[in-house]
């Protein structure tokens, strides 16, 4: 069989022959060889990739939160970030740097220890670059309330996604409940959504 060089100007498809294996995950600059309507074209793997993502939690609990207020929960510890696009120690937000659909999502867990069940009103809100975009609630039935988010939002590289906590009841005693033994009660996390 004839053999067939590669040039720097492109190679004939049957110079691949998928003899190889490639045994991890690809990294986010290497490349595959696509047919774009007849013509071979090399694509990075990272717009194929549903990246970047990130998840983090909040590691102790927080101060009270003060009733009818909005505060921003500082989830500090990151379970992974791949392209270090959440900031865990200032602003505890995400800024995707790359545009597209993201799927955001997450969960508050509130630590009531005065609580007036079915009257408590606890919520968590999804902010983008600063306003308010979205809140979920639900009223408490007990000292533990676990209140779960999630969304698809269209991001801008510079966009920025925050979220806070808010109680609508003046008894005080709630908390935003963070980790204890090895059980994350609030996280927050995002990643990109290919294909849409």
């Amino acid at each position: 069989m004839a053999q067939t060089k590669i040039k720097a100007s492109g190679f004939d498809v049957d110079v691949i022959s998928g003899t190889t294996a490639l045994a991890a995950q690809p990294a986010s600059d290497d490349e595959i060889v696509i047919s774009d309507g007849g013509t071979l074209k090399r694509l990075d793997i990272k717009h194929i990739q549903g990246t970047p993502a990130f998840e983090a939690y909040l590691s102790s609990s927080s101060s009270q939160l003060s009733d009818d207020t909005d505060t921003k929960v500082e989830f500090n510890t990151e379970i992974y970030d791949t392209d270090g696009t959440y900031d865990n120690s200032t602003n505890y937000r995400f800024t995707p740097a790359v545009a597209g659909k993201y799927y955001i999502y997450g969960k508050l867990s509130f630590d009531d220890t005065n609580i007036a069940a079915n009257t408590d009103e606890h919520m968590a809100k999804v902010y983008k670059n600063g306003s308010q975009e979205s809140v979920y609630y639900k009223f408490a039935t007990g000292n533990d309330n676990y209140l779960v988010f999630a969304e698809v939002l269209d991001l801008d590289g510079d966009d920025y996604i925050e979220i806070y906590a808010k109680i609508n009841n003046s008894n005080g005693g709630r908390v935003v409940r963070g980790a204890s033994s090895n059980q994350k009660y609030t996280t927050f996390g995002a990643f990109r959504i290919t294909g849409v």
